[in-house]
C-alpha cells in the first residue's frame, strides 16, 4: 500500500464524512421503489440496488475483511455478487445479469449497508493508522462516483418508459439571458500536470510532470443546446466529413440523428420540435443550457464541423490543455458550475455572463482529444486496489471537470474521468479549443 496518497483526516472527521456520504447515497436512492431499483437497462448500466450493494461491498472486503477483530461477513455469497471487476478479490457476478439478481432484496441491502455502517463506525473509535484512514478516504471516494452513476444509470432507465417518469418533479430552470461564447487565450510554455500530492488523489492522476504547451485558446463557456442545433439542421449527421471512420460507421449503424434522449414530439416552432427526457421528465430543448449526453464521435465531429464554419482552427481541447487551464481558476473550479448539491440534476445555463473560463466545473464532462493513457512514471496502487483504474487505460477518451450529477468535493483540476468513444449516458457535453 505504500504507493497510496496518505490522506491525513483524523479518525472523527472521517466518521462524519463516512456518515454523510453513505447517508446521501441513500438519499438519492429514496424516491424510488423497489421495481425502479432492481431493473438493469443495458449492460453499461447497473441497478440502483447493486449500487447500494456494491459501495458496501468494497467497504466490507477491502476495510472490514482487512481490519475488524474477528470479521465475519454479513453474507458469504455477497463476495461474489457484488464484486465489479476487482480479479485479486475473486470472481464475480456477471456484469450484464446484475438486474437478475432479485435477492437479497432491497430492504435487506439496506440492512446490510446499516450494519456495515455501525461495524464501520465502531472500528474508527478503536483503530487509526495511515492505511485504514487512506483506504476509507478510498471508498468514499468510490462511492461518490457511483451516486453519479446511480443517477445516469436511473436516467436511461427512466428514459425507456413511454410514460416519461420524473425523478424529481421540479423544474429547475428559469429565464436567463444567453451568454455569448469568447475565448481566453494561453500563451503556451512549459506547463505541469497531475497531482500535487496536497489531499486525496487516484493513481491516474500521478505522478505530476512537467509538459510543453502550444499557444492555444479555449472557449469560456460550453457548447450549448442551442449551437447543437445548428449543427443538426446543417445536416451534421447526414455528413461524412465531420466523422472519424468509426464514427461515421457507429452513427449509421444506430441511425443517429440526434444526442441521447432527444426525441422529435413536440412544437415544431419551438426548437424544430425537439424534446429532451430529464431526470425531471421530458421537456422542450433548451437552447441556453451545455449540450448533454454527447459521446466523444459526436463532440469531435462539432468540433470538425465548426472548424469549416468559422474557418478557424478549431478542435476539442487536450487534456493537459485542460487541466492547465484549471488549474488557473483555483477554487472557481468548485463555485461557477451546477454539482449535485444543487438538485438540479441538469446542466444549467450561465446565470451571467462575463470575461474569462465559466462553468469549468460541474454541469457537463468535456470531452478531451486525449485518450486514457498513464501518465510518465505512472504506478497504479498495490494489491486489488490496483486495479481501480489502471488496467483500463484503453480505448477510452478523457473527460474533464464534473457534471450536474457529481458531488462538489468530488473534483479536483487533476481529476481524470474516462470512457469509450461511443459512450453517451453519462452527462457529457464539449468546450471547444483553438490552435493559436
Amino acid at each position: 500500500m505504500n504507493t497510496q496518497p496518505r490522506h491525513h483526516l483524523n479518525a472523527s472527521t472521517l466518521a462524519q464524512r463516512y456518515a454523510q456520504v453513505r447517508a446521501t447515497t441513500l438519499a438519492l436512492a429514496a424516491p424510488l421503489s423497489e421495481a425502479d431499483c432492481q431493473v438493469q437497462s443495458m449492460l453499461d448500466a447497473s441497478p440502483t440496488k447493486w449500487h447500494l450493494a456494491h459501495v458496501t461491498w468494497f467497504f466490507e472486503t477491502f476495510i472490514l475483511e482487512r481490519f475488524e477483530p474477528g470479521f465475519r461477513p454479513f453474507h458469504p455469497a455477497f463476495r461474489m455478487l457484488f464484486n465489479s471487476y476487482y480479479q485479486g478479490v475473486g470472481d464475480q457476478h456477471p456484469r450484464a445479469q446484475r438486474g437478475m439478481i432479485t435477492r437479497p432484496g432491497l430492504a435487506e441491502v439496506k440492512a446490510w449497508r446499516a450494519q456495515v455502517d455501525a461495524r464501520i463506525d465502531a472500528l474508527l473509535r478503536h483503530t487509526s493508522n495511515d492505511e485504514l484512514n487512506t483506504l476509507l478516504e478510498l471508498g468514499l471516494q468510490h462511492e461518490q462516483q457511483h451516486q453519479e452513476l446511480l443517477l445516469t444509470d436511473l436516467k436511461h432507465l427512466l428514459a425507456m418508459n413511454p410514460l416519461n417518469p420524473a425523478y424529481h418533479p421540479q423544474w429547475p430552470l428559469s429565464s436567463v439571458v444567453a451568454a455569448p461564447m469568447d475565448w481566453v487565450a494561453f500563451p503556451g510554455g512549459t506547463a505541469h500536470m497531475g497531482h500535487t500530492g496536497d489531499g486525496f488523489a487516484f493513481d491516474n492522476e500521478s505522478p505530476r510532470h512537467e509538459l510543453l504547451l502550444p499557444p492555444h485558446a479555449l472557449a469560456t463557456r460550453p457548447v450549448t443546446h442551442g449551437e447543437w442545433l445548428a449543427f443538426m439542421d446543417d445536416g451534421g449527421y447526414r455528413d461524412p466529413r465531420w466523422w472519424m471512420a468509426a464514427g461515421w460507421d457507429w452513427v449509421r449503424t444506430h441511425q443517429l440523428e440526434a444526442p441521447l434522449y432527444w426525441r422529435r414530439d413536440g412544437d415544431p416552432a419551438r426548437q424544430g420540435g425537439w424534446t429532451n427526457f430529464t431526470l425531471h421528465g421530458r421537456v422542450p430543448i433548451d437552447p441556453r443550457t451545455p449540450v448533454v449526453h454527447i459521446s466523444w464521435f459526436e463532440a469531435d465531429a462539432y468540433a470538425r464541423w465548426h472548424a469549416e464554419q468559422t474557418s478557424e482552427p478549431i478542435r476539442l481541447p487536450t487534456e493537459a490543455e485542460w487541466e492547465h487551464a484549471a488549474q488557473t481558476l483555483g477554487t472557481a473550479l468548485h463555485t461557477q458550475g451546477n454539482f449535485l448539491e444543487s438538485g438540479a440534476l441538469h446542466p444549467m445555463p450561465l446565470s451571467r455572463s462575463g470575461a474569462g473560463l465559466q462553468q469549468m466545473g460541474g454541469d457537463v464532462w468535456e470531452w478531451t482529444a486525449s485518450a486514457y493513457l498513464p501518465y510518465p512514471g505512472y504506478r497504479p496502487w498495490a494489491g486489488a486496489v490496483g486495479e481501480y483504474n489502471g488496467k483500463f487505460m484503453v480505448n477510452q477518451m478523457v473527460l474533464r471537470g464534473g457534471s450536474c450529477a457529481t458531488p462538489r468535493e468530488h473534483i479536483r483540476a487533476s481529476y481524470r474521468n474516462f470512457f469509450p468513444t461511443d459512450a453517451r449516458w453519462q452527462f457529457s457535453g464539449l468546450r471547444l479549443a483553438r490552435d493559436a
